[in-house]
């Protein structure tokens, strides 16, 4: 088996600090993304609510690519690798199980203890990487113990978490809380498969904007099956969401937050790996735990040692976060992630050194001949028609919230959307 030959890196930012910041950013915007979920406990349907962000998920994954690259591009680049659209529509169908278990969850044990449950997802991802993708071979047995010390790390802390807050299910009712339980699990096992499509894109050249562009056509077919199947009928999902279009809006805001989460993780998982991407990307309990705590107060009422709890788990969280940050990939563990790039050139007939530019963020070749169409200005228009026309229906929902909370949390992510976007663009032009 022949070697994908070496690239020289870009001076500037190294792509592991790269990958770091952008799994930290994906953090907090999936963070923020769950709390519209909380409309569940205001007595609307989980696929409803599942439905309706999806539905948000659609429109963004359309928008935000071609804003920032143009359809040509995205176009071409999937024609590069057509084999890999078929594993984006699976990726997409397994995002939108997962998601709508989370709502199921979320129902039934809150938005505090629901987080640590399914953020579990990073152990399964980093079992994948290993096995599937060479990630961690080759590497240090001090690289090892960060990696895999640190995913443990945040799980025991996310399991802190839940412990600390599980207080407020003694009167609950004991079968809906295992069904939460359960639901949270099953969407871990969900999502940490769903990045095998993932890393098998990005090792394979595709950028993530074009990945995330087919991936939605699976996410929307599944949830609106779901609905259809198991809500009712079609006519019964319509009525419901004519019922809900107040709250719609909020839906659609949710699964816009989603996308520009996942759309970190997605570069995050590129660059340094999902075992390596996705611990990081799974901060997003702190971020849920905040949201959950501080905006829609889910531990009001709680005694100190539960807050004393809730503060040594996310302590361990972080320490967890930071052995991962400090784990860069040596040399011998990266050679290891080209023989299995390597393979996938083999096996699908791809060019090798375009794959091994893609992998250190070089702009390809598809970056400067492609000119922007005239008719992408009518789909951004109408995707922000579409936002424009909920948000004027719109009203507020029965939930008690603190709205200060809410301001901070907000503007925080919004600073790392703007930090994060800004180093991907000079880093690597959303390669």
């Amino acid at each position: 088996m022949t070697r994908l030959p070496p690239v020289e890196s870009k001076p500037g930012l190294s792509l592991h600090l790269l990958g770091v910041a952008c799994g930290l950013a994906a953090g907090a915007w999936l963070g923020a993304a769950e709390a519209p979920t909380k409309l569940v406990t205001a007595g609307f349907s989980p696929f409803l609510i599942s439905l309706g962000m999806v539905a948000g998920v659609f429109v963004a994954r359309w928008t935000v690519p071609m804003a920032l690259k143009g359809t040509g591009y995205i176009v071409r680049d999937l024609r590069r690798a057509p084999h890999l659209i078929v594993w984006a529509i699976l990726a997409g169908m397994l995002w939108a199980v997962a998601n709508t278990l989370t709502v199921f969850a979320i129902r039934d044990v809150g938005l505090s203890i629901a987080f640590p449950l399914w953020n579990a997802n990073s152990l399964v991802g980093l079992f994948w990487g290993w096995l599937l993708f060479n990630e961690l071979r080759g590497s240090t047995a001090a690289t090892r113990w960060r990696v895999v010390g640190g995913s443990a790390a945040i799980v025991a802390g996310a399991c802190l978490l839940a412990y600390a807050t599980s207080h407020g299910l003694a009167r609950a009712d004991s079968g809906r809380t295992t069904l939460g339980i359960l639901a949270a699990l099953g969407a871990a096992l969900l999502w940490g498969t769903m990045y095998i499509p993932y890393r098998k894109a990005y090792i394979s050249g595709m950028n993530p904007l074009s990945f995330v562009t087919v991936f939605t056509f699976g996410e929307l077919g599944t949830v609106l099956s779901l609905a259809i199947a198991c809500d009712g009928g079609w006519p019964n999902v319509v009525a419901e969401l004519v019922k809900a279009r107040p709250a719609l809006f909020w839906l659609f805001l949710g699964g816009f937050c989603w996308v520009l989460g996942d759309l970190f993780q997605q570069y995050a998982a590129k660059y340094i790996g999902i075992s390596r991407g996705i611990p990081l990307s799974n901060t997003n309990q702190i971020w849920g735990l905040a949201w959950g705590a501080l905006v829609f107060g889910e531990l009001a009422g709680q005694g100190v040692a539960v807050r004393v709890l809730v503060l040594g788990g996310s302590l361990v969280m972080i320490a967890g976060a930071a052995a991962i940050c400090s784990a860069e990939a040596p040399q011998s563990e990266q050679l290891n992630w080209k023989l299995a790039a390597d393979r996938e050139c083999m096996r699908y007939a791809l060019d090798p050194d375009r794959i091994a530019a893609a992998m250190h963020g070089k702009a390809d070749d598809l970056q400067h001949t492609q000119r922007r169409a005239s008719w992408e200005v009518l789909i951004l228009s109408i995707a922000a028609g579409c936002f424009l026309w909920l948000a004027i229906g719109a009203k507020r929902q029965p939930l008690t919230m603190d709205v200060l909370w809410m301001s901070v949390l907000v503007a925080v992510t919004v600073v790392f959307l703007l930090v994060c976007g800004f180093l991907l663009w000079k880093r690597t032009r959303f390669s």
